[in-house]
């Protein structure tokens, strides 16, 4: 009997011990977590199979549908119905592309995924039910403060921090009409509140806006701030902290962010002609196809080719003022048309009586060749009276954030 008892206890232990082992499984099994579902353009991908690549040069979208499977006259047939919103003919080398197919024997393309930009793609249904939509991935918003220093370029001064160079052309657009890209001094200081892009919160997706700005050059402080005062447009521009607009009647310079290899004087030697002779232009150097843009509104009155001035177009602005753009590689305006301040007018090149690519820029005022940077040229309007205690009020939270940002030294 006490062996019976023993042997039913070591049972019952062993009972005990297996439940508690099962319980144990059970609860491991409850912890493990799940796997996520991977998705991307809105589509879950386990569910196709899927191909990824980008358009190369010489590849079009009845190519790419014929290597996967997609006959002649079906190619023809989603072309035609989808063209209004994707066209097929417009694909771009560079360009990221995405095939779902289905998981059968046939592996059937159910969808072509083009991706237009960073953020917005277009999905075209290859089925039974052919379509295309333009959708857009989801955006997040970060605001950032930044400050910075100039030792040699702006450029570097940007990179330093690991920062984008959209913010160069950021801080010389806001700018272009007060300060002088091309003489910025070692020492010269910058400080931004503006937000950033991102996608799925992660991949930088570009500068949504700059909502203020202030640039000290030789020690004078500029401040920018972003405000809209035109409610039909719904167009902002910049104002500082006197409500004066910062866009001017003409830009500083025909191109973006260069360098001037010669200054307008009235003996220089040329490097073609070899003797020295006046020269009544200021020289920007820059890469061949650079865009040369109009400095101010007005009408092309030139647009043509001399054997010294290589392609070259003119512009009146008024009565008064005229500017003058030589030696592009191609002109992109005709004569008589209307352009506006920063409308691409040719691209630098080296045409005419020039050793290197770059515009030479020519200004006229009442009929007279000038220096533009000796002229007191006029600057937009300042911010209506009635607009104005608005304005400061809207400034004023901006300005003291801006003042809370240490500036970087050297």
């Amino acid at each position: 009997m006490k062996k019976l008892g023993l042997l039913f206890m070591m049972m019952l232990a062993f009972t005990a011990c297996n439940d508690d082992e099962k319980e144990q499984a059970v609860k491991e099994v409850k912890e493990e977590k799940p796997v996520p579902v991977k998705k991307e353009y809105g589509f879950i991908l386990d569910d196709y199979e899927v191909l990824k690549d980008t358009i190369e040069s010489g590849d079009s979208f009845g190519f790419i549908m014929n290597e996967n499977g997609v006959d002649h006259g079906k190619v023809f047939e989603i072309s035609e119905k989808v063209k209004d919103t994707f066209n097929p003919a417009r694909i771009t080398a560079g360009k990221k592309y995405m095939i779902l197919r289905a998981k059968d024997s046939a592996r059937t393309p159910q969808y072509f995924i083009y991706e237009n930009d960073k953020i917005n793609y277009t999905v075209v249904s290859l089925g039974d039910s052919i379509y295309a939509e333009t959708r857009k991935r989801p955006v997040t918003v970060k605001r950032r403060e930044v400050s910075g220093v100039i030792v040699s370029s702006l450029s570097e001064a940007i990179q330093d921090q690991g920062l984008s160079n959209l913010l160069v052309y950021e801080l010389s657009n806001i700018y272009q009409w007060s300060i002088d890209f091309f003489r910025l001094q070692k020492g010269d200081q910058f400080k931004m509140v503006y937000h950033e892009k991102y996608i799925e919160d992660t991949i930088f997706a570009g500068i949504e806006k700059v909502d203020a700005a202030v640039f000290k050059h030789s020690e004078k402080p500029f401040y920018a701030f972003r405000y809209n005062v035109d409610s039909l447009t719904n167009k902002p521009s910049f104002y500082d902290e006197e409500a004066k607009a910062l866009q001017s009647f003409f830009l500083k310079a025909p191109l973006n962010y260069s360098r001037i290899s010669s200054r307008y004087t009235k003996r220089r030697f040329h490097p073609v002609q070899k003797r020295w002779k006046a020269h009544l232009g200021t020289d920007y150097a820059a890469p061949y196809n650079t865009p040369i843009v109009s400095t101010a509104n007005g009408t092309v009155i030139a647009s043509g080719y001399t054997s010294g001035n290589g392609n070259y177009v003119k512009v009146r602005h008024n009565s008064k003022y005229t500017t003058q753009y030589l030696h592009m590689t191609k002109r992109a305006v005709r004569n008589g048309q209307l352009v506006k301040q920063g409308d691409v007018i040719g691209y630098v090149g080296s045409t005419g009586l020039a050793t290197g690519p770059h515009v030479c820029y020519r200004f006229w005022v009442n009929g007279k060749q000038v220096d533009p940077y000796r002229q007191n040229l006029p600057s937009a309007e300042k911010i209506k009276d009635e607009l104005k205690d608005e304005y400061f009020a809207y400034i004023q939270p901006l300005k003291a954030e801006l003042e809370e940002i240490e500036y970087k030294s050297i």
